[in-house]
């Protein structure tokens, strides 16, 4: 019998299944992320919308305006190093922004992505993409095309050298902006990270001064001209090197633009190269800024304290100059109001000074901004004040409490007066006037206490700690207005004597007699701070539950 071999099985044939869609780009899919971000971010508040459309228009306005002046430029002596300059001051905006503000656009923040599997390379030229969606990309673009394209590019060498110099600047700015900005993403990220944009300030401060300074020597100096040598050392530095070879190829120096082109190109390349590693770094490298604080951190806390305690007097007048102290150096919104103040008022007396243009009595100016602080003393302790109010149960208690914080306040602000009074004057020439000078500045700071002290008692108001842009709880504008306005307009009035005797003696031709103001000026600041704080302490006393809601609010 025979069987039948078995048929051999078919070869399994399985249908045609659809080819799987390719995986999008990572680079679209950041660019799409971007203006979903940005997009649902304005449509949390209309306030947020209105404040975006607004900055949007201003910038768009402020690059048209710049756009015209190149034009303008074109075909002077002058443009290049105009062109030149403008755009390295620009990178330097770009390398400085992140550092000074850490929050200006969380969307791009890498430290988010270090659970997601991305590579490195193509997580950067992602983000680097998505980084040129803003208004200050667009802004970037229309001054680098205003000065290479518009202001610098002469015949067909010019044209194509601009086609490249162009996105070059834009590329490098936006590449050296977050390449630093992801190599301190840990300390941006931080406490001490948030301190430093507290600077920002004193960085807007000092800048306009020194604009205002640079303008007036070049008006003296013979005009653009002078920026010539400048710019020549300028233009071999990225990016504003791209700008200086579109004026290179302009003039014909081929090899010179294509040096400086090719400067560019490697700096371009360096910066994105140090990008990634630090998004390496940061994605691989576990966070270890608080290891060892249990220990480490309290031992600098110990002797921190020791030595402190030691240089203040003791008793319940230490320990609130201590805590005030240390408000001013940890307190985020109050260091920055403190370095605020330090700094302008220095800067206006001297920068005045400088221009030949001041006076030793501008140097009130620098008492004038640290009084500011002795204002709303208990609204810098928000919440925190319940345990302040404990310990005030008499006017004697408030009395204790505010002298010791006007103590801490004069130990910074007394020799700081001095020292940029005597500064206006060296500068000046006029050591003649420092006595007087010196004399107002303190009773002036007196003045300030005292109006400050009684300020705090009668029109507190809180602080908010979540806002690093508001300084005043919603509802309570009225009061720090009325506060700080009222206060300076009394401290002025309370110094009228001074100010008199000072106008009197220079009329009378008594210059004899000025030395006098600074013990009489000293004496009647002080008289007028001691004056204030008797005031205002059993006004404290008295409104402990209406200080303490008023600076618990928000």
């Amino acid at each position: 019998m025979t069987t039948a071999a078995p048929a051999s099985p078919a070869s399994p044939v399985s249908p045609a299944s659809p080819a799987s869609p390719a995986p999008p780009s990572l680079t679209a899919v950041f660019v799409r992320l971007k203006l979903s971000l940005l997009r649902n971010g304005l449509r949390q508040s209309a306030g947020r919308t209105a404040a975006y459309v607004t900055s949007i228009v201003v910038t768009v306005v402020f690059a048209a305006a710049m756009l015209l002046a190149f034009v303008l430029m074109r075909g002077s002596a002058d443009a290049d190093s105009v062109a030149v300059l403008l755009t390295a001051v620009l990178a330097l905006c770009w390398a400085v922004m992140p550092l000074f503000v850490p929050g200006g656009d969380e969307t791009l923040d890498p430290s988010r992505l270090v659970m997601l599997p991305l590579r490195p390379r193509p997580l950067v030229r992602a983000l680097l993409v998505a980084s040129l969606v803003g208004s200050g990309p667009l802004f970037t673009l229309c001054i680098a095309l205003g000065a290479g394209g518009l202001a610098l590019a002469r015949g067909a060498a010019g044209v194509v050298a601009a086609v490249v110099a162009v996105p070059l600047v834009v590329l490098v700015c936006v590449a050296l902006s977050r390449a630093v900005a992801a190599a301190n993403v840990r300390l941006l990220t931080s406490r001490k990270g948030r301190d430093l944009a507290v600077l920002s300030g004193l960085l807007i401060a000092v800048g306009i001064q020194l604009v205002n300074f640079g303008a007036q020597r070049l008006s003296r100096a013979g005009g653009l001209s002078s920026l010539e040598p400048a710019a020549a050392v300028v233009g071999w530095l990225p990016p504003a090197s791209a700008i200086a070879a579109v004026d290179s190829a302009s003039e014909g120096d081929y090899a010179v633009a294509a040096g400086q082109l090719l400067l560019t190109v490697v700096v371009l390349v360096a910066l994105v190269y140090w990008w990634q590693r630090s998004l390496v770094k940061l994605m691989t490298t576990p966070d270890g800024s608080t290891i060892g604080a249990a220990s480490g951190s309290g031992a600098r806390d110990r002797s921190g304290t020791g030595l402190l305690a030691r240089l203040l007097p003791g008793g319940r007048t230490g320990t609130v100059m201590e805590r005030t102290l240390r408000y001013v150096w940890r307190d985020p919104k109050t260091k920055a109001a403190w370095i605020s103040s330090l700094a302008i008022g220095a800067i206006v007396p001297l920068f005045n000074a400088l221009q030949g243009t001041g006076s030793v009595y501008f140097a009130c100016f620098a008492s004038g901004m640290l009084g500011i602080q002795m204002y709303n003393q208990f609204g810098q302790d928000t919440s925190a004040f319940w345990m302040v109010a404990q310990t005030i149960s008499t006017a004697a208690d408030a009395y204790a409490e505010l002298r010791a914080r006007a103590l801490a306040l004069l130990v910074i602000t007394l020799p700081y007066t001095a020292v940029v009074t005597a500064a206006t004057a060296t500068v000046l020439g006029d050591w003649s006037s420092l006595p007087d000078a010196l004399g107002v500045a303190f009773a002036l700071l007196g003045a300030m206490v005292a109006t400050g002290a009684v300020a705090s008692a009668s029109f507190p108001y809180s602080i908010p700690q979540d806002s690093a842009y508001k300084n005043v709880a919603p509802g309570q504008g009225g009061l720090a207005w009325i506060s700080i306005l009222g206060g300076m307009l009394a401290a002025a009035l309370l110094c009228a004597p001074v100010i008199g005797a000072t106008i009197y003696l220079h009329l009378a031709d008594e210059e004899s007699l000025l030395w006098l103001l600074l013990p009489g000026g000293t004496l009647y600041g002080a008289l007028l701070a001691w004056a204030g704080l008797k005031l205002a302490a059993p006004r404290t006393a008295g409104r402990l539950p209406e200080i303490l809601a008023a600076v618990s609010k928000g």
